[in-house]
């Protein structure tokens, strides 16, 4: 029962309160993380009234299936952008910045940190330094897509968008995994080539190829039904069983075996979009079936945030470096390769800005850092949580001025009195 107010609450908080946002017109995602913020644990979870608002972090734990789905569809929607006619025009430019501007912000980080650690060596460790540097790929795909369909953005900034956040969750789990395994390197002293260069790469092989399995079976099922709202129950049936699928963890040797669920729903939705007839019809269907998943999914996601971080002045101000220098970093490294790439001048200067929001990719990995099993674990869990809240907060605002000035939302759109209620 209380499981089920904690819901009602969770996404009355999040509608209403994107009511008041929308008059500062301010995009939705923002007021349904603070919405969440509100009724966490820190805010009205205080209260101590179960099912009221989410009392302590356990009670958001209970929900993280939903987070899951949500995430698979997420990706899902994002396979959507990788078209064959449409990769054919900005294939090459999305695959050049993807991996330009990851690597350029995790230099950028790198260099920064591991400096500050020579100035303060008790606050920040060189291994602290070259994991935080990894996390600093990550973009956020859920906030980035959210802004994208309220505004119902079209152009060309929008167009190279979604491919190059997709792209940057593939680079950055490589990067992640040889940067981990480096520091873990530095601190137990033994190098394991395996796990630093081998495994992220199988990950990421063998989630495309489940993903396209996943895809083709989908479309092999998908012919039975002549009815869009069954071939639409198919979807998410498939969606459901391939974030479950991803879930599978095992060991060959030494050799761990596991499967990233964005990168294997972005697949099945990029074999799908591209093999079914229907699939433009059916996307759109799929995209209003999971509008309450996904709000409920962001209220969950500000309940999750931990202001107890600003507690610390150390973790508040290695947060800002960090949050100055991956902005920094995404935003030249993709200047640069956009210009480079022969791109459109509106994504050569905006397209950086809109790359800026970073959560549940960003998140995962700092889990896995907590491994480390030492106060290293610990501190980079503290600032990525900080750098998270700053970024949720600002960077779905950002992207959707960039998406204005750039043109791709037109004024109709951003005016609260003529957006119609599919777009809020």
């Amino acid at each position: 029962m209380n499981t089920l107010i904690e819901i009602a609450v969770a996404l009355t908080a999040g509608l209403m309160l994107s009511r008041l946002t929308k008059l500062v017109k301010l995009p939705a995602v923002t007021a349904y993380l603070v919405a969440g913020i509100l009724i966490g644990p820190f805010c009205l979870g205080q209260l101590g009234v179960d099912g009221l608002g989410f009392i302590s972090f356990e009670a958001t734990e209970k929900l993280s299936i939903i987070s899951d789905v949500a995430l698979g569809f997420i990706a899902f929607s994002i396979g959507n952008e990788f078209r064959v006619p449409q990769l054919k025009k900005i294939g090459k430019q999305a695959t050049v910045i993807g991996i330009v501007q990851a690597l350029t912000a995790t230099l950028f980080v790198d260099i920064a940190l591991i400096i500050l650690h020579f100035i303060i060596p008790d606050k920040i460790s060189i291994p602290s330094a070259i994991i935080l540097g990894a996390i600093a790929t990550a973009t956020a795909p859920a906030a980035t897509l959210m802004v994208v369909r309220q505004y119902k953005a079209k152009g060309k900034l929008t167009d190279i968008l979604l491919p190059v956040v997709a792209l940057d969750d593939a680079v950055g789990l490589v990067v992640f995994a040889v940067s981990f395994g480096i520091a873990r390197a530095m601190i137990g002293g033994e190098i394991r080539i395996v796990n630093i260069i081998l495994e992220p790469l199988i990950e990421v092989v063998l989630s495309l190829a489940l993903g396209a399995a996943m895809g083709f079976i989908l479309n092999f099922f998908e012919k039975f039904f002549e009815s869009n709202t069954r071939r639409l129950c198919m979807i998410v049936t498939f969606v459901m069983a391939t974030v479950g699928l991803s879930m599978i963890e095992f060991n060959i040797g030494d050799i761990h075996i596991a499967f990233s669920s964005l990168l294997v729903c972005m697949m099945l939705g990029t074999v799908f979009c591209n093999i079914c007839k229907y699939s433009e019809e059916l996307m759109e269907k799929t995209d209003k079936w999971t509008a309450p998943l996904f709000v409920l999914f962001f209220v969950i996601s500000g309940a999750e945030l931990e202001l107890s971080v600003f507690k610390d002045g150390a973790i508040i101000g290695i947060g800002l470096i960090f949050i100055l220098f991956r902005s920094l970093g995404k935003y030249i490294g993709s200047f640069a390769s956009a210009k480079a790439t022969g791109c459109d001048e509106n994504i050569v200067k905006y397209l950086g800005i809109t790359l800026l929001p970073q959560a549940g990719v960003a998140l995962g990995m700092c889990l896995k850092a907590s491994a480390l099993g030492n106060s290293d674990g610990a501190l980079i869990r503290n600032i990525v949580l900080f750098a998270v809240l700053v970024y949720e907060l600002i960077g779905p605002y950002l992207t959707k001025v960039c998406l204005i000035k750039s043109g791709d939302i037109s004024p109709k759109a951003d005016n609260p009195r003529k957006t119609n209620s599919n777009a809020a």
